[in-house]
Parts: C-alpha cells; structure tokens; sequence
C-alpha cells in the first residue's frame, strides 16, 4: 500500500497536468462560439464514421443469417411459382388427378435451414455435412435443396448432424421430367464433370430438345414436383437406339453449395406406406 501511495505521490504531477488540460479544453470549446463549432462537428465526423464501421462489422457478422434467409426464401418462391404455373395449366386445360395430388403436396411441406460444414465433389461417391440433425427435427430419406435446385438426400443423422448423399454419388438417383410433359427417368451421376449428370431411357417421342427443363417428378415424397434441376445439354441416342440419354447441365454447383434446405414432408411416412402397399 506504501508503494503504491508513493508511486502516486510521484506521478502527481502528469495526473494535475491531465486534469488542467481536460479543463481547459472543456473551458475553450465550452465559452468560444468558433471552437465549440469546430469540436462539434469533428466529434460529429468521427461519431459518424465509427457508427457506420460498427453497422458494417453487424452487418458481416449477420451474412451467414441472412444467406439461410434467402435460401429459405428462393425455394418458397420456387414453390409459389410451381403452384401459379399448374394453376395457368387448369384454366387452359383439364388436369390430370397426379398434378392435383403433386400441387397439394407442397402444402405438407417444411423446409428446414442448415449450413453445409463438409462437401466433396471429387469422389466417386461424394457425402455432404450439414449442421442440422434430429435435434431439429430432420431424418433420413429427406430431400436437401438450395435455391438453385437438389443437392442430395439425408442419409444418417445424429442429433446435430446429418450425412447427405449428395447428387454427386454413384447410388443417388432423383425421380425427374422434363417439364411441361409426363415423360419421366431417373437423374443420376456418372463421374466426371460435377456440374452434368445423365437421365437415360427417355422414350424418343417425348421429342428432347437441348435447352428444356428437366425438374424434380413429385413421384416421390423426397422433393414435391417441380424443382428446378437443369437443363438439357445434349441428347444422345440409347444403346439399343430405342430411347435417347439426356446430359444435364446441373442448375446447382455442389462445389460450391453453403445454405441449404431440408424438405420435411408432413405425411412421408403415411405415403411410403400407401406406396409400398
């Protein structure tokens, strides 16, 4: 305590010279018109500039919330314009009962945001992490979705965590159509090039033209009809030259995928057991 006391008796000499400089500086800019002006709007200047460094710091921070955000938005958008699109299709033209089903479909729907943690694209069968699991409510069998289109299927979960079969592996195979038509096939990936993926044994008078859309079939309670998948790059004739085999420009870069959607259909299980019976 002695030391200390003494230390201060030392240095009491800055700590008078800090308190007359505070003083005189509060006396200057308090009783001058001009200097107080001055310090005003300078204390101003700076107060606005730390401000807006601060909002832009908050507002890096808060991208990741932001981006799951707008994921979660583009797939519900997706889903509304797929409602609007059928619904034109009923006034011009009757209906079939499997399009009625499939728009019904999308009202059991929940989608789930998550991060993807893990990726790979390189693999011959490639698997992707997410950092959702039945904590929050996922479980195996469910479709994943970006706003750009199928990334995979939930394969195992843990109460954190879910494994994803990406659409990047030789044992995924997503139920597709080309749209505007009812000739349907199988999505499925050889290798290779991570942005195509192949749908064989289209019957040839569906009439496959590069350039058309191919989107989810809805023939599964995986993904609801209608999700954008890609685009028809090239068409090829089968094996047996009876059908065609259709390369697809994928619409979403796996390699590249961050925020994703879980689809969580209310009454998955009661459809697969309709289904299997």
């Amino acid at each position: 305590m002695k030391e200390l006391l003494d230390r201060i008796t030392q240095n009491i000499h800055w700590v008078v010279f800090l308190l007359l400089e505070v003083l005189s500086g509060f006396m200057l800019f308090k009783f001058n018109h001009y200097q107080g002006s001055v310090w005003f709007t300078q204390a101003n200047t700076v107060s606005g500039y730390v401000l807006e460094w601060e909002a832009k710091g908050l507002q890096y921070l808060n991208l990741g919330q932001e981006n799951r955000k707008l994921t979660r938005r583009n797939l519900l958008l997706q889903n509304n314009l797929n409602v609007l699109r059928r619904e034109l299709a009923e006034l011009k033209k009757d209906t079939s009962v499997t399009q009625r089903y499939q728009t019904n479909l999308l009202k059991d729907m929940e989608l789930i945001p998550a991060q993807v943690i893990s990726n790979s694209v390189r693999q011959r069968d490639n698997l992707i992490v997410i950092n959702v699991g039945s904590d929050d409510g996922v479980g195996p069998e469910m479709g994943v979705v970006s706003g750009t289109g199928v990334v995979g299927i939930v394969s195992k979960v843990t109460p954190h965590y879910a494994l994803v079969l990406s659409v990047l592996n030789s044992r995924s195979s997503i139920s597709c159509r080309l749209r505007g038509t009812e000739y349907f096939g199988y999505m499925k990936w050889k290798g290779g090039n991570p942005l195509q993926v192949s749908m064989d044994d289209v019957p040839r008078h569906a009439n496959p033209r590069v350039g058309d859309i191919v989107e989810t079939s809805g023939f599964s309670s995986l993904f609801p009809a209608g999700i954008f998948l890609g685009r028809v790059a090239q068409v090829h004739n089968s094996e047996d030259g009876l059908a065609y085999a259709l390369e697809i420009q994928m619409g979403t870069d796996i390699a590249h995928v961050q925020n994703v959607c879980v689809i969580k259909h209310q009454m998955k299980e009661e459809l697969d057991s309709l289904r299997k019976e």
